[in-house]
């Protein structure tokens, strides 16, 4: 499939809902992550994301308005080694234990873990072994799928993992679980959103991820990001860069509410 260009597939997406993308600057120098979050509802609609360490989290902008945190308050990113995990909910958790789990079946300690190209392979089997005991969200009539991601840097080795999780034409007993394996190749992502098109009730994305180019440094791509999603509906978004061979990093993060505040 041919790579479309992000700026005009998220213009033609009024409600794309929460979306993953994660691949490789055009440099070939550093992994990309970015996570945004969009909302119809005043529930949807109260939050930010603030740093946690070295990962992210999402909390209420208005704690008085919360009428619901089980599914709008979690830890979209966290990282364990050489990993770092992006998700669209509490699956981020579910990921990050069995990738402990896998250090504590070596023998590791934290930290310890993936430090050569066989790793890399481990830790995507960790990445399903862990998404096969969740299922998507419960959020009837919608069944919201659960979106997840997870980057490996390792330098040449250099690799990236996107799931989803969604319901079977709308039945809530059936899961289908779908994974994808990707080396990072120079410029080229692949992007995961929740919602195919905004309609009621909203129907899961459809199809393989899309791959999507990625350009420029982490200020221009954040600002392409943020510009071309729905102006009404988004709420939040997330960029990493991310260098394949020492792990060090540079963030973004663009809340609506605080914008508004200025």
């Amino acid at each position: 499939m041919k790579s479309i260009e992000l700026n005009d597939y998220l213009r033609n997406k009024s409600y794309p809902g929460r979306g993953i993308i994660i691949g490789t600057n055009d440099k070939g120098s550093h992994g990309v992550i970015a996570y945004f979050l969009m909302g119809r509802s005043e529930n949807s609609r109260n939050r930010v994301f603030k740093s946690e360490g070295d990962g992210l989290r999402t909390e209420a902008f208005d704690p008085v308005k919360v009428t619901d945190p089980s599914l709008i308050i979690y830890s979209p990113v966290k990282v364990h080694s050489r990993v770092t995990i992006v998700t669209n909910g509490d699956q981020t958790d579910t990921i990050y234990d069995a990738l402990l789990r896998l250090d504590a079946a070596k023998g590791n300690t934290e930290g310890a873990l993936l430090t050569d190209s066989s790793q890399s392979v481990l830790s995507f089997r960790a990445f399903t072994e862990a998404l096969t005991t969740r299922t998507f969200e419960p959020d009837a009539p919608n069944y919201t799928p659960r979106i997840s991601g997870m980057l490996y840097a390792g330098g040449d080795f250099s690799s990236y993992h996107l799931s989803i999780l969604k319901t079977a034409e709308g039945d809530p007993i059936t899961c289908h679980r779908f994974y994808y394996s990707y080396q990072c190749v120079a410029g080229i992502g692949h992007f995961l959103h929740t919602y195919q098109v905004n309609t009621e009730p909203l129907p899961p994305f459809e199809g393989d991820p899309r791959p999507v180019t990625i350009r420029g440094n982490i200020d221009s791509f954040t600002s392409m990001l943020w510009k071309n999603l729905n102006t009404e509906n988004k709420i939040s978004l997330f960029v990493r860069y991310i260098n394949l061979v020492d792990r060090s990093y540079e963030d973004r993060i663009i809340n609506r509410h605080e914008e508004a505040a200025l």
